[in-house]
């Protein structure tokens, strides 16, 4: 874990790739991260790899962002998780949404030893997310103009009212 202090985003997910690789029960691990990885830049080559949440305890937690956080790579013990952090908004037609589906905002895909992706479904996902991502920060400077004239109306009007 020292060893990874000083990386950014991608060193960082290099080192997590290679770490996880060298073990005898978790080499598929890496090699599954290595993999989502590779599906989630060919999704979309604008995609920014970040290094989040580093604890004491943690050396952090390997990020893909594009317009906010697309996803997570997490590894466990016995899974390899994706964690969307807006997949409840996003359709999910192939069904690879397996964990996490109580929560209103967060969604997770939980990949264990042995699973096949569906590397075409998990493109659109990955896409889609970027998209719902990218809309909203189209939408923030938008939402706040018409918030803002709405208000004054609402205060010309009460003055009027009063009057």
């Amino acid at each position: 874990m020292d060893s990874a202090s000083a990386f950014d985003g991608a060193a960082f997910i290099d080192w997590k790739i290679k770490e996880l690789s060298a073990g005898a029960e978790g080499g598929w691990r890496g090699k599954t991260l290595a993999k989502v990885r590779d599906i989630i830049h060919q999704a979309d080559p604008e995609i920014v790899e970040e290094r989040k949440w580093v604890k004491a305890t943690s050396p952090g937690t390997p990020v893909f962002s594009h317009g906010g956080i697309v996803c997570t790579g997490e590894t466990h013990k016995n899974v390899v998780k994706m964690t969307f952090a807006k997949g409840a908004a996003l359709k999910d037609p192939a069904r690879l949404f397996n964990s996490s589906l109580e929560g209103n905002v967060r969604r997770a895909i939980d990949i264990h030893e042995g699973d096949k992706i569906n590397e075409a479904a998990l493109k659109e996902l990955i896409r889609a997310a970027v998209k719902l991502n990218v809309e909203g920060q189209a939408g923030k400077g938008t939402t706040v103009k018409a918030k803002t004239t709405t208000s004054k109306k609402v205060r010309k009007s009460s003055g009027r009212a009063k009057r």
